[in-house]
């Protein structure tokens, strides 16, 4: 079994930086795609990124992308998930998620097995 912990949310202002942790424990995570989904209050949850096992390929939500950046310490098992430039409409619950089919990640949360706890990150104005 594979546990996800979320940390680093919290409270910042409009244009601000972040940067959230996902920490693996149980067994490593260095051979799985691990991605970053969101929900906001009264919404669906949202894919925001993925990075493949070796962090050789992320892809982002076009919401997103040239903000955030996913990176991976393999050696530590834990994905980071740095967001710049952060907007109002950024606000939400963020969860990690770990892929153990395949190393790559995907935009589809079903195609996930593990998921951390959430962490909330709540951008003002």
């Amino acid at each position: 079994q594979v546990q996800l912990v979320e940390s680093g949310g919290g409270l910042v202002q409009a244009g601000d930086s972040l940067k959230l942790s996902c920490t693996a424990s149980g067994r490593t995570v260095s051979s799985y795609g691990v991605g970053w989904f969101r929900q906001a209050p009264g919404k669906d949850r949202e894919f925001v990124g993925t990075i493949s096992w070796n962090g050789g390929s992320t892809l982002y939500a076009d919401s997103v992308k040239g903000r955030f950046t996913i990176s991976r310490d393999n050696a530590k098992n834990a994905v980071y998930l740095l967001m710049n430039s952060l907007k109002v409409e950024d606000t939400g619950v963020y969860y990690c998620a770990a892929d153990s089919r395949t190393g790559y990640g995907t935009a589809w949360a079903d195609e996930y097995d593990y998921w951390g706890q959430g962490t909330q990150v709540t951008v003002s104005s």
